[in-house]
């Protein structure tokens, strides 16, 4: 890498469309661009029994290794290639695979609590906060949990009122005045994204033209 990469932060609370934005974003940058889940970063609780681990809290901060992901931007800024674990949501478990990442010019995080951590918000160039409506997010929580997750309609709804919606109000909604961007409705708000993306686009243009100079 001859230039540290831009790193875009897309946060929203569960379902509000951060992955659609974040795969629409990729699609019109004009150069190599990367996205890193938070969720890859799932702590592996091999240790914990299964019975245990579907009861286990995974909307609070403390789920997640994100120190490694912080590390891992960090080889990624300086030029180095990670290997990034994988999350089955099946086994509430790590898989025994990783997957290797080469770097890019833009790298976009994306995931409900990548606010909350001072080290990672600080490796952000962009921050954007995808806000859509909380019933909205509940039906496409429930329609992806049960079609993709093998969960059930009840163990969604009771998992969204004991742990997903009190989490949200503690450490999602606070930090969106952390965001430089608030944009309604995610990747169906064409407009936002059409402008974020010609945004990127000068700021890679205007990298390479430093560079040049």
């Amino acid at each position: 890498m001859e230039y540290s990469p831009l790193v875009i932060g897309v946060a929203g609370g569960t379902g509000s469309g951060k992955t659609t934005l974040a795969t629409k974003l990729k699609q019109g940058i004009a150069g190599n661009v990367i996205i890193l889940s938070h969720d890859f970063y799932y702590r592996a609780n091999t240790d914990i029994p299964y019975e245990q681990r579907i009861k286990m809290n995974y909307d609070h901060p403390d789920a997640f290794e994100t120190e490694l992901l912080v590390e891992d931007i960090k080889k990624l800024k300086n030029g180095k290639p990670i290997d990034h674990p994988q999350y089955s949501f099946v086994t509430y478990t790590r898989t025994n695979e990783t997957v290797h990442v080469e770097p890019a010019e833009v790298i976009i995080v994306e995931g409900i609590l990548i606010f909350e951590n001072k080290d990672l918000l600080d490796l952000m160039d962009i921050k954007v906060f995808v806000d859509t409506d909380a019933d909205i997010r509940l039906i496409r929580r429930l329609s992806r949990d049960v079609k993709t997750r093998g969960r059930t309609l009840d163990s969604v709804i009771t998992q969204y009122i004991k742990t997903v919606k009190p989490m949200h109000e503690q450490f999602v909604e606070p930090y969106k005045k952390k965001a430089d961007i608030i944009i309604p409705r995610g990747g169906q708000n064409l407009v936002a994204l059409h402008m974020l993306i010609d945004r990127i686009n000068a700021l890679i243009k205007q990298k390479h033209g430093d560079l040049s100079e």
